[in-house]
């Protein structure tokens, strides 16, 4: 059975945003911020914003200020919808389950280099 198109793909590094915006999943964070916690570059985490903001889990918004004032780039701000954060939680939860049960029927596969 396919996955439902709302649910995005939980790759490793999708897993490091959602567990990033867990920590504090009313707080607003921009690109950098976002790279800083799940420790990944920012090639990476900006099409994982798409998708997740395509399907429903996070909600965007470009800063007011004027960035020319501030002397940097504008800000893009994400944070969690409140299904965003329930069914990140519950993805997150089903992703350790499998993952725990792959090392009881497989010790040794999913911890080292390979994971």
């Amino acid at each position: 059975m396919p996955e439902e198109p709302s649910t995005p793909r939980m790759t490793l590094p999708t897993q490091l945003v959602l567990r990033a915006f867990l920590e504090k999943p009313a707080e607003e964070l921009y690109g950098l911020e976002i790279c800083a916690k799940a420790q990944l570059a920012s090639g990476t985490i900006h099409p994982i914003l798409a998708r997740l903001e395509s399907v429903g889990w996070l909600i965007s918004h470009w800063e007011d200020t004027d960035p020319h004032e501030q002397g940097r780039p504008r800000r893009r701000y994400y944070r969690l919808s409140p299904d965003g954060a329930v069914l990140a939680r519950e993805a997150l939860a089903r992703t350790t389950a499998a993952r725990n049960a792959l090392g009881v029927l497989r010790p040794g596969l999913t911890g080292g280099a390979g994971a």
